[in-house]
């Protein structure tokens, strides 16, 4: 095996085990599995770097090679990447440490709340499909029952709506009149 194949290899399975340690309630172990997985693309930037050759920043007078040049791009983003899992590994341990303070234990429990809204969800769910299974024949609209007139916009000048129009299902006329 040449060593990108071994990197690869070693990359695979860091992935693999930060994503099973970030599925466990163990906020310690989030931690861990974060921290795999930073080092695990921090390796993956390595083997798209390429083989290593002269640096990116090079001598005017003597430019060298620019086939043999290393990309400097995945330099850039693999120092990105490492100061950005610094940072969030330092947010996950003050979480870590704030939890250890308020309950003895950095394990993650469901909240009553969310399991109360969980369930009432799955109600909601179980009556929205019912009401799904309307028939054709059955009315399509909120206002059923209601008188509904269309909306009138007041010319200036003109008399203001009485409670007896609307009812009727009449509109005043701007000239004083009723349509």
């Amino acid at each position: 095996m040449n060593v990108s194949a071994i990197l690869i290899v070693v990359m695979a399975v860091l992935a693999a085990c930060g994503v099973y340690a970030m599925l466990e309630r163990s906020l310690t172990r989030v931690l861990i599995g974060f921290l795999l997985l930073g080092n695990a693309l921090n390796l993956l930037l390595l083997v798209v770097m390429g083989a290593p050759g002269t640096s990116a920043f090079f001598d005017p007078e003597d430019p060298g090679d620019p086939a043999e040049m290393s990309d400097p791009l995945p330099q850039a983003l693999t120092l990105t990447a490492i100061v950005i899992t610094f940072a969030v590994s330092a947010f996950l341990l003050a979480l870590i440490y704030r939890s250890w303070q308020l309950g003895q234990q950095d394990t993650v429990h469901d909240d009553e709340e969310d399991l109360r809204l969980r369930e009432r969800g799955e109600a909601e769910d179980d009556v929205l499909d019912d009401d799904a299974d309307l028939s054709a024949d059955e009315a399509t609209t909120d206002f059923v029952d209601v008188d509904t007139s269309p909306i009138v916009i007041p010319v200036p000048g003109s008399r203001e709506p009485e409670v007896g129009d609307r009812d009727r299902g009449r509109r005043p006329n701007p000239d004083g009149g009723e349509r």
